[in-house]
């Protein structure tokens, strides 16, 4: 019973695409194929997600048909949009003809006017547009890896940290991956920016410890800085979202998951802070669990924060950017700089720089790609990278963030 809306829905879907080719061309053969095509699709997504298995959780099967039905279902919806609107036309017509008496003479189709060829092929150049924006996402936008510069001035950083500069990178998702190369390409290009510190801010898999076997070497190759390597856990690193055979199960794949980080070197930091020192000078890197204000709260700010003097200088590691809008940024404590992830950027927008920024993710989330600050307080929301849901990237492309801490007003 559960597919029958969405097959329903589907169906309405497809009859209205079918109209656009049948519109287009009389072949019948280009028909056929057309239709034999959707088909093996439908049939294909249905009897992935029909097998998936929930103990398990997103694979690269899953991920596969989601791409798939997502690059044939949007240009589809784009398609309908066309033919739903010229279909309202021909029944006002066909409502006025009625009302002037001339609807019927013994054939009352002949007055609803017949599809127009060049609606059609409008409709189609349309929906060709986010057909190439959803390919190219899946095929190369994935990997299309971006380093993204910040130069942020506080007046109150200790006089060594000026110049400091931090990598940021957040939201691996290791169980998404497909291509050895150009994750060994993203790690070379974060060595390549040879910063003080390195911090990762959580997810670092999808669901399962194990999606990390195949890559713990390839993320050993990210070079310790001089100042270290430092982590936290994101909302998928705890297994909420697959059913486990038994609690202990989830809590040994949980256990799993902070080992990691200790294989590729990184400090995970569990409710907990440490201290960088340079020239006698330091600055608190706090981390906490995952606090999300729609997901899980784990995160614990006042336990993490256990030893820090109010006025250290701090940089906050939190998962999800909403602990931020909704505790952090009003803190009495102040927290400098809190560097975040989660989002994704919803792996999709349009950012165009100094003109336009647009992504469905900021109907949910307040701050979601990109600086942000107020009251002298900023945050960071790196756009994630890896994918998870969608096997792709469209406008909004995996980022390396590097941040420069500088001393002193910002110049005018």
């Amino acid at each position: 019973m559960r597919w029958i809306i969405p097959l329903i829905f589907f169906g309405l879907i497809e009859l209205y695409a079918y109209q656009v080719i049948r519109t287009l061309s009389k072949n019948q053969w280009i028909q056929i194929v057309y239709l034999l095509l959707s088909l093996l699709v439908i049939s294909y997504v249905i009897y992935v997600f029909a097998n998936y298995d929930r103990s398990v959780g997103p694979n690269k099967y899953s991920l596969r048909a989601s791409g798939l039905l997502l690059v044939t279902l949007v240009p589809k919806l784009i398609l309908v949009l066309f033919m739903f609107g010229e279909d309202i036309i021909r029944l006002c017509i066909a409502g006025y003809t009625y009302l002037t008496n001339t609807f019927f003479d013994g054939n009352a189709t002949q007055y609803l006017p017949s599809r127009r060829k060049f609606v059609s092929q409008i409709a189609l150049g349309v929906a060709a547009i986010p057909f190439a924006g959803l390919v190219h996402g899946i095929f190369r936008g994935k990997y299309n890896f971006k380093v993204i510069s910040h130069v942020l001035h506080f007046e109150d950083l200790p006089t060594a940290f000026d110049g400091f500069r931090l990598t940021q990178i957040s939201d691996i998702h290791s169980g998404s991956f497909d291509e050895v190369e150009k994750i060994e390409y993203a790690v070379d290009l974060i060595n390549e920016q040879q910063t003080d510190l390195l911090v990762f801010t959580g997810d670092i898999v999808n669901t399962m410890a194990s999606e990390m076997d195949d890559w713990i070497d390839t993320f050993k190759k990210l070079k310790t800085p001089e100042y270290g390597k430092y982590s936290v856990l994101g909302n998928h690193d705890y297994g909420e979202y697959v059913t486990w055979d038994s609690e202990e199960d989830k809590k040994a794949n949980f256990e799993a998951i902070k080992r990691i980080h200790s294989k590729i070197d990184f400090n995970l930091l569990l409710n907990d802070n440490a201290f960088v020192e340079k020239e006698g000078e330091r600055i608190a890197i706090v981390g906490v669990e995952n606090w999300g204000h729609n997901f899980k709260k784990a995160g614990d700010l006042t336990k993490a924060s256990d030893g820090v003097a109010k006025d250290d200088f701090k940089i906050l590691l939190s998962h999800d950017p909403s602990h931020w809008e909704y505790e952090v940024k009003k803190h009495e404590d102040h927290y400098h700089l809190t560097l975040s992830g989660h989002t994704h950027g919803f792996q999709f927008g349009i950012e165009i720089p100094g003109f336009l920024r647009w992504s469905p993710v900021q109907y949910v989330y307040k701050q979601w790609a990109g600086m942000y600050n107020e009251m002298g307080r900023y945050l960071n929301v790196n756009r994630g990278f890896g994918f998870h849901a969608f096997p792709g990237r469209v406008g909004i492309w995996p980022e390396i963030t590097v941040i420069e801490l500088r001393k002193g007003a910002k110049p005018s």
